[in-house]
């Protein structure tokens, strides 16, 4: 960050910069990162608050003070702007712990990206029921289409299901017929040597 407004100890006055002046050129229809507006925005702060907080003001409060003890006040007052400018830029050290200029940075991406779509962003109505509707109706249609596929999922194996159940019990009435045979055949060769024996058996 550009250093703030010095102080002329002797003159009781400060020299002052432009107003308002920014510390880069921007050329005119360009984008300024939200990063650098932040660190203009707290030079800026600091410098007017330095201003505000001129020598001379800081004397008119303690004129006694400055009459008696001048050099003394000057050191305060130098003390007050050194730790005013120390506080100020401990903006810097927030902005690194909370990682603020990637996020910063990041929310410049999601406005650059916007720009580029043709489709109106969404604007609320003004009728809360309306808003809540178009903004839950999306979700509800997604629900009910996943709804529906597995529906269609859960029938299509009911029928996998039924198709197994009617072979099976297709397979049962085949081995029911196939053994009812087998016994049928096998009482007639029952008979057949029954009778055989019968009539071997018969004296002469």
């Amino acid at each position: 960050m550009a250093a703030a407004r010095s102080v002329n100890a002797e003159s009781g006055r400060e020299e002052k910069g432009p107003e308002g002046s920014c510390p880069e050129s921007v050329t005119p229809g360009a984008t300024i990162p939200r990063v650098k507006l932040l660190d203009t925005l707290v030079d800026t702060f600091l410098q007017k608050l330095v201003a505000a907080g001129s020598f001379q003001r800081f004397t008119d409060c303690y004129e006694r003070l400055y009459q008696v003890q001048p050099g003394m006040t000057q050191r305060v007052y130098d003390k007050f702007v050194t730790q005013l400018q120390t506080s100020v830029r401990e903006i810097s050290e927030i902005k690194a712990e909370g990682n603020l200029e990637a996020v910063l940075n990041s929310l410049d991406k999601i406005v650059q990206e916007g720009k580029d779509r043709t489709e109106p962003a969404w604007r609320p109505s003004g009728i809360p029921e309306e808003d809540v509707r178009s903004a839950l109706m999306p979700y509800f249609l997604q629900q009910r289409d996943a709804l529906q596929r597995r529906v269609h999922r859960q029938e299509a194996e009911n029928r996998q299901l039924a198709e197994a159940v009617r072979a099976g019990r297709g397979r049962v009435q085949e081995l029911q017929r196939e053994g009812k045979a087998r016994q049928q055949a096998w009482q007639a060769l029952h008979r057949e040597q029954k009778e055989l024996v019968g009539v071997l058996g018969e004296p002469e």
